[in-house]
């Protein structure tokens, strides 16, 4: 199948690049596609539910600087794996839904998303990408992820 607008979501670890370079592999073996590549930076008051963060990190913007390294990161990322750094995004929220978000506004075709699998006996896919597997209609490539350690 050609796929003509291609959308990489990573979480820029260094696993990241696994999913860049399978995606890479994917881009290679299609007619010019777009690629977009896509990183979601939860909120801070979603990461310490119960605590008023508003209240710590006012005057601070933490935030703002969280999304600015963010940024930076997935644009040399981009670059290095042969990705217009003018087709990177990145979105504060929760990761399953805003990629699935994304992917709808900009029209992909397929998702390449990486996943540990290791959330729960039995569970395949881990949460963010069984979230984006689930709720798109494209199609979707789960990388699974090979840490040096196990």
């Amino acid at each position: 199948m050609a796929y003509s607008n291609i959308l990489i979501a990573v979480d820029l670890t260094d696993e990241a690049e696994e999913v860049l370079a399978a995606a890479r592999n994917i881009v290679e073996q299609q007619s010019a596609p777009q690629v977009s590549a896509v990183t979601v930076v939860r909120p801070f008051a979603q990461s310490f539910g119960g605590i008023d963060v508003a209240a710590v990190s006012s005057g601070l913007n933490l935030e703002a600087d969280v999304r600015k390294q963010a940024g930076a990161k997935l644009e040399n990322l981009a670059k290095e794996y042969g990705i217009d750094p003018a087709n990177t995004t990145v979105i504060s929220g929760s990761p399953a839904a805003e990629v699935r978000n994304h992917a709808n506004h900009i029209g992909a075709d397929l998702i390449v998303i990486g996943t540990h699998g290791r959330h729960g006996f039995g569970l395949l896919l881990g949460s963010t990408a069984n979230g984006v597997l689930h709720g798109v209609q494209c199609d979707v490539l789960v990388v699974k992820i090979h840490p040096d350690s196990d």
